[in-house]
């Protein structure tokens, strides 16, 4: 098995390319001689169904599971309304190479449906993984989510949206799951790795940051503004969050660096753990690989400081 830092090597000089936060990794698959020895790489699992619309994640766990295994949940970008799943497969690796299992997951994109679908399907694909945690051995009490740009906004709203809030009514339920009071048991996440993530959604509907991608994901909804306050993860700061790492270009256009600055303010203010890497000089993804070495290895003490990787 390859070792933590040197398959971060590896990422980084395969994701010194522009779009990284775009979701547009090379569509090569140079992982797969790493992991198919040890892994079971079960592809295209469904975890829901909406708009008549089968919704896909790809699992892949590790063949020796006797004990619960830390699982990663990873989240594409593409501004909500582009991007696929296969092509974040790069992303998984430093994961992999520590014996993690990881859940790559698909949602609707704003052409097949506007906001706050994407939202609704992340939150569904984490129950889903709480549900079969059994199955497939998964540890829910190290659940970590990640993504990068719109991917990681959505792996901040999956892990910070309270327990009970209008998203998750979409969701299949188990009904054995249940509490007496019908609800069902909160899936608690035990970190969130955030890749230049939108952290205020309103700011780029409108006004000098209003951006392409949001105004498209929201399209000609009414109430487009109260929905967006909805969909922010800066709405929902407080304390007993999961701690968060942010990693975030000084020089991004794309997802303005000031929202890092603010969630991390926020999340200071709040007493929740958290850590903010600024990239100097970096815009929107394409890291150098020196960067990118960094920014992992920063990762990687963060889990471990937050007890979600145990250590060496």
């Amino acid at each position: 098995m390859i070792r933590f830092l040197s398959v971060f090597s590896l990422v980084a000089v395969l994701f010194i390319v522009p779009g990284f936060g775009q979701g547009q990794t090379p569509v090569s698959e140079p992982w797969a001689e790493y992991v198919a020895g040890d892994y079971d790489i079960l592809p295209n699992i469904t975890y829901a169904i909406a708009n008549s619309t089968e919704l896909k994640l790809d699992l892949y766990v590790p063949k020796n599971r006797a004990m619960p295994i830390p699982t990663l949940i990873l989240f594409h970008g593409g501004g909500w309304v582009e991007g696929k799943k296969e092509t974040n497969v790069l992303q998984l690796l430093p994961y992999l190479s520590l014996g993690w299992a990881v859940v790559n997951v698909e949602y609707r994109l704003g052409r097949i449906s506007p906001a706050p679908a994407a939202v609704e399907d992340c939150r569904c694909a984490l129950r889903w993984v709480a549900q079969h945690a059994r199955e497939y051995s998964l540890d829910t009490s190290r659940i970590v989510l990640t993504g990068g740009s719109a991917g990681g906004h959505l792996a901040l709203i999956t892990g910070m949206l309270p327990q009970k809030n209008p998203f998750d009514r979409q969701c299949p339920t188990d009904n054995s799951t249940r509490w007496k009071d019908g609800t069902e048991p909160a899936v608690k996440v035990a970190a969130i790795v955030n890749w230049f993530g939108i952290t205020d959604v309103a700011e780029l509907l409108d006004g000098p940051d209003a951006k392409h991608y949001a105004i498209e994901w929201f399209g000609s909804l009414s109430s487009r503004e109260e929905l967006a306050r909805q969909v922010s993860p800066l709405t929902y700061v407080r304390p007993g969050l999961p701690p968060i790492i942010t990693i975030h270009g000084d020089r991004d256009i794309i997802v303005p660096y000031t929202q890092a600055v603010r969630l991390h303010a926020a999340l200071e203010k709040s007493g929740v753990p958290n850590q903010l890497i600024t990239v100097s000089g970096a815009g929107h993804g394409g890291f150098t690989r020196q960067q990118l070495v960094n920014s992992f290895a920063a990762i990687k003490g963060f889990l471990r400081k937050s007890n979600v990787l145990k250590a060496e």
